[in-house]
């Protein structure tokens, strides 16, 4: 089995107003970590990776991130940028770019998430569970949350294919506590499943339906030594650039797996 080059989405579109006064003029990815920019380290952290090509969905203040990065080549990439009159959500974001993925493998990254996951890890063993199953279209990343109770959760068998969502369960509902860690690899068929041009989103709309169509999604929990913050709140905003200093501090090749 041949794999294509992966390409990236990152998503970067919403208002963020939980960060306000700071989003005021820019979009949420787009807050300082540390002095630069959570999106510059998103796009860094992909290409350390060995993924280049990168498109960034635009809605709330498009010309923040744009004149920042213009082309992307300064930064060591190349940027596609998919302007939205309307929020299309996380599904409808990836549906929106279809040609410009041009069937290739498609990682798509929440804008809100700061992580130094190890990427090539994650698409080793996508890329593993697609030799095994030719149905797998996507793998999720995972990771244990404190409080299974305010989030999506996300149950799987021993293989780790994906088996069951539930949305916020009540705390006698609470069956694991793994849910999205906000890193998805998919292949390209899952974005004809996705209706055009109207909102759409991964977790509430599509894997449901995945499930149900019988094409398998399988879950990789991220080791325990993994970075990783939404930093979508102000206490998680001030806990990001009080730890990532520390992150930031250490050996290039330690914070990042090398190309494959």
């Amino acid at each position: 089995m041949r794999f294509s080059s992966p390409r990236a989405l990152v998503l970067a579109a919403g208002e963020g107003t939980r960060l306000r006064p700071l989003t005021l003029d820019r979009p949420k990815p787009m807050v300082p970590i540390n002095g630069k920019p959570l999106l510059d380290i998103t796009l860094g952290w992909l290409r350390n990776h060995g993924i280049r090509d990168i498109a960034i969905n635009l809605h709330y203040k498009p010309h923040v991130i744009t004149q920042y990065f213009g082309d992307g080549k300064a930064f060591g990439v190349n940027l596609h940028y998919s302007r939205e009159t309307t929020i299309l959500g996380t599904a409808g974001a990836a549906r929106a770019i279809k040609d410009w993925v041009d069937g290739s493998t498609l990682v798509l990254v929440y804008g809100d998430v700061l992580t130094d996951l190890d990427l090539r890890a994650m698409l080793n063993f996508h890329r593993d569970v697609q030799r095994r199953d030719p149905s797998a279209a996507v793998t999720m990343s995972l990771y244990h949350v404190p409080n299974p109770t305010e989030v999506g959760l996300v149950g799987m068998n021993e293989t780790g294919k994906v088996n069951r969502f539930l949305e916020k369960p009540k705390p006698e509902e609470v069956f694991t506590d793994l849910a999205n860690a906000g890193v998805l690899i998919m292949e390209p068929d899952v974005l004809d499943l996705i209706p055009e041009n109207t909102f759409c989103d991964f977790g509430l709309h599509v894997f449901p339906m995945l499930l149900r169509t019988g094409l398998s999604i399988y879950g990789w929990v991220i080791p325990d030594n993994t970075y990783l913050l939404d930093i979508g709140s102000p206490e998680k905003y001030a806990q990001a650039n009080q730890e990532w200093t520390a992150r930031a501090t250490q050996p290039i090749e330690t914070q990042f797996a090398a190309p494959k």
